[in-house]
């Protein structure tokens, strides 16, 4: 139906940026949303970054004003870039993207995760 690949973490020290990407292909006829979210060792996964169809977006308020979700609809792309790095961004981040198929269905679909680790 639809991949999704995410790529662009790594380690980095704070203070530091890094841009995550996750690209999708398949039968996609139009975006809903498209997310990251991330999941940090012991803690539930959270929300990061939200950008719907419609293009307003949503941040957690721990990433407001130094993490910025954009998509190239073209390209089937969303990126995350991330700025000012803390040690508490730490974690796997995760993309989301709900779509709708060709076949008019809902599906939606995440990436496996890329981690991201910010050292002191």
């Amino acid at each position: 139906q639809v991949q999704v690949v995410e790529s662009g973490g790594g380690l980095v020290q704070a203070g530091e940026s890094l841009r995550l990407s996750c690209s999708a292909s398949g039968n996609i006829a139009s975006i809903i949303s498209t997310g990251w979210y991330r999941q940090a060792p012991g803690k539930q996964r959270e929300l990061v970054a939200l950008l719907p169809g419609g293009g307003i977006t949503n941040y957690a308020d721990s990433v407001k004003g130094r993490f910025t979700i954009s998509r190239d609809n073209a390209k089937n792309t969303v990126y995350l870039q991330m700025d000012s790095l803390k040690p508490e961004d730490t974690g796997v981040y995760y993309c989301n993207w709900g779509v709708r198929l060709t076949t008019l269905r809902r599906y939606d679909v995440w990436g496996r995760g890329t981690q991201v680790t910010v050292s002191s």
